[in-house]
């Protein structure tokens, strides 16, 4: 158990659990959190779903009131990022010049959108009210984001048209069979889709394609990834490759500096992978207190991610990409089934469309690595409940 001082770089998911964990854990010294945004830290999904949608308002988002921070200690820094990292003097200087020191330093820095110019990206709340959409609407990209936003604008009566660089949808994250699901659903919906498309410019009013198609369009929103926020950590001499490099134990090529959330790039199995999901950064904001307060069992959590689109739940479990089998059980006509993702005979995870007992099951499953081969799966009648 330490008491030390332990400052925390980012206000979002992961950060903040990690603060919220180090106070349950029983931790004692002084905590910082940090956040670069003048505003409560708050949960991103629903920016891209109910939020965006009028269903909720930003004080549904907040994480914690602010009496809680006070209440358990918890300084919190609001609208002053970190701006350089003191490894040697163990002290962050931020935006203001204030320096604050750390026995450990917790780097849950997050991830920025790719930005196209003249195109609206969402990661904060300010950025999903600049994007509310009306009219002819256009969505770059084909991933969770795109695809989340292409719903909405769709329910809200809006002429929705996705663009995607790649023959599919969800390439990066979804089997064919799913990615297919999910793209015929929003078709009996309005959607339109251009595969193999590139965007060229995003005007005023309208966004023209690499082959000279004019599209019209009242909003914009891209949704073609993210990139890492590791600037701090290369520049303070942390190993960066695509994410803040840690061990087991979510440390940095530092002992006392720990990398948490979409920033770092951790082991899953025999891989190193960066996720960018709320479960990955709930699971390693507590393991981090774990670790700083004691514990000696390494980050080994099952991953796990869902999309709400329509009255449609996407759940995945496990890391899919790299299968090079799949086995599909349930469904696909009537919109509930799931989708068994195989390595060879190893089952790397099981995507589930609208059956949220397979994806509960899948997680038990894979985080006890029991021996699911695809010929089990194939058999006529399989179910997920006599393996479990």
């Amino acid at each position: 158990m330490t008491d030390g001082a332990i400052v925390i770089v980012g206000a979002g998911q992961a950060g903040c659990q990690a603060a919220v964990s180090l106070r349950e854990r029983g931790h004692r010294g002084a905590i910082t959190l940090i956040g670069d945004e003048g505003v409560l830290p708050y949960q991103r999904p629903p920016l891209t779903k109910a939020y965006l949608q009028g269903d909720i308002g930003f004080g549904d988002l907040v994480f914690r009131p602010e009496t809680y921070y006070s209440e358990h200690d918890i300084t919190l820094v609001l609208d002053d990022p970190v701006v350089s990292v003191d490894r040697a003097a163990r002290s962050v200087t931020l935006h203001s010049g204030r320096a604050v020191g750390y026995e450990n330093l917790v780097l849950a820095t997050g991830s920025r959108p790719r930005p196209i110019p003249g195109a609206h990206t969402i990661r904060t709340v300010a950025d999903a009210d600049l994007a509310r959409p009306k009219g002819h609407v256009v969505a770059i990209g084909a991933g969770f984001i795109g695809l989340e936003y292409a719903a909405v604008a769709s329910e809200a009566g809006c002429d929705v048209t996705v663009i995607e660089a790649q023959p599919r949808a969800l390439a990066r994250v979804l089997s064919e069979e799913t990615a297919g699901h999910v793209v015929q659903v929003h078709r009996r919906r309005g959607v339109k889709f251009l595969f193999n498309a590139t965007v060229s410019e995003v005007r005023e009013g309208e966004v023209v394609l690499a082959d000279g198609t004019v599209l019209p369009a009242d909003v914009v929103v891209a949704g073609i990834g993210v990139v890492p926020n590791v600037e701090l950590a290369r520049e303070a001499g942390l190993t960066v490759d695509d994410g803040i490099v840690v061990d087991p134990w979510l440390r940095t090529s530092d002992p006392a500096v720990f990398a948490i959330g979409d920033c770092a790039r951790f082991h899953h199995g025999a891989e190193q992978v960066r996720l960018e999901c709320v479960q990955n950064a709930v699971d390693q904001g507590s393991t981090v207190a774990a670790v700083i307060t004691g514990s000696a069992e390494p980050h080994a959590q099952v991953p796990w991610f869902w999309s709400d689109q329509y009255a449609m739940k996407v759940q995945i479990a496990g890391v899919t990409d790299g299968h090079d089998k799949v086995v599909v059980t349930g469904d696909a006509m009537s919109g509930a089934f799931s989708v068994f993702c195989f390595k060879g005979d190893r089952l790397l995870g099981v995507e589930s469309v609208n059956k949220p007992v397979d994806h509960v099951l899948a997680r038990r499953l894979l985080a006890a690595n029991c021996p699911i081969r695809p010929e089990m799966v194939a058999v006529p009648g399989f179910d997920l409940r006599t393996a479990a």
